[in-house]
């Protein structure tokens, strides 16, 4: 019986997968014409997106782009840079014991050929995501060179396109360096260095999800319970909390229309993300397939 059960799920899956569900249609609620929301994920090559049914034909359609940050702006990214060093009065030797201190250094050393001596003015935050990218790189095969997620904004600036960020620049600096107090910080680096099998498991599970499009269970492997990684349910929930604000900045694009949003596929799965609010606020959403897509 469960054999069956399983197959059946794996059939319904691959199903899913063939009609395009990283790829949505937003229309209705005085939209004067539609636009599309694109679930991106840094790990999946460009190749991939040669696999999604109708995405480069829905964006040709599209006037502008509008996606979390801009990779081309670089008044943010200056001010990303300096908001990611820890003030003077800290020193990240103080918060660990001698042998963590060194368990840190040495798993910098090791993965980024870089130890605290030179890296130790950074946030733990940032430090934590150098790691975590360097171990996706090791074992996922991560590659930022030839990541999916900016090809859009990418392009668009090539076309000269606009593209809009829906985060402002203290919102993004927030959300990269202080969403959580620095002792969590402190706790999740040594976290990272101390069980670094827990981050790619669960890159792995969502990495697998995505491929298959069913966002929901992305969201959910990140926000159970039993998820250890760095990455958990405290971080879906200020996604969730930040959702909000993103429905209410994409409604003047949405009622312009012709947008092409691309955004990270675990801001857009689950009860509380981006898609089930949108729909809450009174849009329709329904996934872009061979058969449905506009002439």
């Amino acid at each position: 019986m469960k054999r069956i059960i399983s197959l059946t799920l794996f059939v319904f899956c691959c199903f899913c997968a063939s009609y395009g569900q990283l790829l949505y249609e937003v229309s209705g609620n005085s939209a004067r014409a539609k636009s599309y929301i694109f679930a991106t994920n840094k790990l999946v090559d460009i190749s991939f997106l040669d696999s999604v049914p109708n995405l480069f034909k829905v964006y040709g359609q599209c006037d502008k782009v509008v996606t979390e940050m801009a990779i081309n702006d670089f008044e943010a990214i200056a001010a990303l840079r300096k908001a990611a060093l820890l003030p003077d009065s800290i020193l990240l030797s103080n918060w660990y014991s001698e042998d963590e201190y060194k368990q840190i250094d040495e798993a910098m050393q090791l993965t980024l050929k870089l130890g605290l001596d030179k890296l130790g003015r950074m946030k733990p935050s940032y430090l934590t995501e150098l790691y975590r990218n360097e171990l996706l790189k090791r074992w996922l095969g991560y590659d930022e060179n030839r990541s999916s997620q900016n090809f859009f904004q990418s392009v668009a600036e090539q076309q000269d396109k606009p593209v809009y960020a829906l985060d402002e620049t203290g919102e993004a600096i927030y959300m990269a360096f202080d969403r959580e107090p620095l002792h969590w910080q402190m706790k999740e680096l040594l976290k990272i260095v101390q069980y670094p099998e827990r981050e790619i498991q669960l890159e792995k599970a969502m990495l697998g999800f995505y491929r298959n499009g069913l966002l929901n269970e992305l969201v959910y492997e990140a926000s159970m319970p039993d998820n250890t990684s760095t990455l958990s349910y405290s971080d879906c929930k200020v996604y969730w909390q930040r959702n909000i604000t993103w429905v209410k900045r994409l409604k003047p694009y949405l009622t312009d229309g012709n947008a092409f949003i691309c955004l990270d596929a675990l801001y857009l799965g689950g009860d509380e993300g981006l898609l089930a609010q949108l729909k809450s606020a009174g849009y329709r959403i329904r996934p872009v397939n061979r058969r449905n897509i506009s002439k």
